[in-house]
């Protein structure tokens, strides 16, 4: 026994070490939040026939969210005070192919398009038109 016996070894754990062999703190696994396809309603989450917008921009389907403000009286996303007459009706205008689209570009809206609704009008446009 010498007297540098020990000198290879550190005297403290390593952030790895505490990590792997005494626990360390975990990474959080919570519920991933996916982003919806633009043409889908917030609440059953299946593609709208008649589009509602509330005031914070999601998109609801009539038939859906009717039923719950009369029931709830508050918006299913944020629990905020929600009715029927805050909502406005979304026009969105479809090319030959059935797919929606910008109606001044003409150019189709995918779910990463950026899009803007007029609040007096209901009329989307893209991001891009406005």
């Amino acid at each position: 026994m010498g007297k540098n016996q020990h000198s290879k070894a550190p005297m403290h754990i390593t952030a790895s070490e505490w990590a792997s062999e005494w626990g360390g703190k975990k990474q959080q696994r919570g519920a991933e939040v996916q982003r919806l396809p633009f043409d889908c309603c917030a609440l059953a989450f299946r593609p709208f026939e008649h589009p509602m917008c509330a005031p914070d921009g999601a998109i609801f389907d009539l038939l859906n969210i009717v039923p719950f403000l009369k029931k709830y009286k508050c918006h299913p996303l944020t629990g905020a005070p929600l009715a029927a007459k805050d909502l406005v009706r979304l026009h969105f205008h479809k090319n030959a192919d059935g797919r929606y689209h910008c109606p001044v570009l003409y150019k189709p809206f995918g779910d990463w398009t950026h899009t803007v609704a007029i609040r007096t009008t209901g009329n989307v446009f893209s991001f891009d038109a406005v």
